[in-house]
C-alpha cells in the first residue's frame, strides 16, 4: 500500500457500464504513473480523477485553454504548496471525456480500458510536471515513461 490518495468522481454513468472494474483500473493506472515518475515528491500524494462527458470537457477546454472543442483528457496540476503533517500532497486533477475516449478507442482499434489507462497515466504525469508540448525531446521522454507504466500494467505500447 502506497498511502497515495486517488479520488474518483464519476460524472457520467456510461463509464461504469463500459469499463469492467473501473475503480480498480483507475487506481492501478494512476499508481503506475506515479511509480514511473522521475520526480515524485516524498510521502503520499493525492490525485483527483473526474470521468465526465464531452460537453463538460469542452467547457473546461474552452475556459482554460481557449479551445472550443472536446478533448480526451485535461490535466490541472495543483499549485506548489507545503506538505501538511499527515496529509497527502495534492498533485492535481485529471478529467477524461467519455465520448471522445470511446471514439478514439474504436478509431485506433484499442480496448477502451487500455486507452483509458493510457490517458490516466498521461494525465498523472502532467500533474507531476511532465510536458510533451514544449519540445520533441520532452515529448519522447514522456512517451517513454507512459510506455513503461503501461507495460507494468500489461498494456501494449499505445504508440506502436
Amino acid at each position: 500500500m502506497t498511502g497515495h490518495e486517488i479520488d474518483l468522481a464519476i460524472e457520467d454513468g456510461r463509464w461504469e457500464a463500459a469499463v469492467p472494474a473501473l475503480e480498480s483500473l483507475v487506481r492501478r493506472a494512476v499508481e503506475a504513473g506515479l511509480a514511473i515518475a522521475p520526480e515524485l515528491p516524498d510521502g503520499p500524494v493525492e490525485v483527483s480523477i473526474v470521468l465526465t462527458d464531452d460537453a463538460t470537457i469542452r467547457d473546461l477546454n474552452r475556459t482554460w485553454r481557449g479551445k472550443d472543442k472536446p478533448t480526451n483528457v485535461l490535466s490541472f496540476p495543483a499549485a506548489p504548496q507545503p506538505r501538511h503533517a499527515g496529509a497527502a500532497l495534492p498533485l492535481g486533477d485529471v478529467v477524461l471525456a467519455y465520448e471522445t475516449l470511446v471514439r478514439e478507442s474504436a478509431e485506433q482499434s484499442k480496448p477502451l480500458q487500455n486507452h483509458l489507462a493510457h490517458l490516466l497515466v498521461h494525465g498523472t504525469l502532467h500533474c507531476l510536471g511532465q510536458d510533451h508540448e514544449t519540445g520533441e525531446a520532452e515529448a519522447e521522454a514522456m512517451e517513454t515513461l507512459e510506455v513503461a507504466a503501461l507495460a507494468a500494467l500489461g498494456i501494449p505500447d499505445p504508440y506502436a
